[in-house]
């Protein structure tokens, strides 16, 4: 296996989409309605790569502003093509916002937290950008519990190669369970947090709808089984096969679920 090809690296939209985009669509708008979040406020999405989040923010929640930040040139360049001038964005990282001091109301990022190495940094300079008393919310797969589409791929993964559990998200990144995330909130000074579960499902029509957006190479089980050489990718692909549970028509339902979590900045 050459691991040289397995990263968390996202950089380009429309495989991102097949993967995982299409089902962040879905967990957005539910992620703001728990927020609850007051119309006319000015938003900033941190980490906004292909614009779902963004474009529920403006379709759901009557800001006065939207903007949103992400270091993908590639991932930039899908979100203005789906959000044409309805939010302003920016090339920039969460530890250095391209914003000024308490310029938002409200800070969110879906998806993010796992892959910023310095997550405390990152909420540091989300609260350096959002006025007192606004709003910080974000929201992260559940990797090791019920984000059920790479939970199974993981699993058998790692069965035929015990090497791969150590790229599984679940292992890797700690803050996809509660408690590290209300810790993490907490710990970076921010007041009344709280953590819930959201949960999606996530329909298949058949085998092949499922395990074709493996193949785009994005996302660390996309790359894992692009670096596979062709027998072994497809040993992968018979065993994930078997295991998954299908209808007597050969379609899958399956849940993903996040957590999200919302604090306030101190007043």
């Amino acid at each position: 296996m050459d691991r040289k090809h397995v990263s968390d690296t996202w950089a380009r939209g429309d495989p991102y989409e097949q993967y995982v985009g299409r089902w962040s669509r879905q967990v957005a708008p539910r992620f703001l309605s728990w927020l609850n979040i007051a119309p006319g406020r000015s938003w900033l999405d941190v980490g906004c790569g292909t614009g779902a989040l963004c474009a529920a923010i403006a379709e759901h929640c009557a800001p006065s502003s939207v903007a949103g930040v992400d270091p993908s040139e590639g991932f930039i360049q899908t979100a203005r093509e789906n959000l044409a001038s309805r939010v302003a964005l920016h090339l920039g990282s969460a530890t250095a916002i391209p914003l000024a001091d308490a310029s938002v109301d409200v800070v969110v990022s879906g998806l993010v937290l796992n892959f910023i190495p310095d997550q405390r940094a990152a909420l540091l300079e989300m609260a350096r950008v959002t006025g007192k008393g606004g709003t910080i919310g974000a929201y992260v797969w559940d990797y090791a519990g019920k984000m059920e589409l790479m939970r199974f791929f993981w699993d058998v993964a790692s069965e035929l190669d015990p090497d791969a559990a150590q790229l599984d998200e679940g292992a890797r990144f700690p803050l996809c369970r509660p408690e590290a995330l209300s810790t993490l909130f907490a710990s970076s000074g921010l007041e009344h947090v709280e953590v819930a579960p959201i949960d999606i499902a996530t329909p298949f029509a058949n085998f092949d709808d499922y395990w074709r957006p493996f193949l785009g190479g994005q996302g660390p089980a996309p790359a894992y089984a692009m670096s596979l050489d062709e027998t072994a990718r497809a040993r992968l692909r018979e065993r994930l096969r078997a295991r998954l549970p299908s209808a007597a028509n050969g379609s899958m339902c399956l849940t993903a679920r996040a957590w999200a979590v919302r604090a306030s900045v101190a007043s």
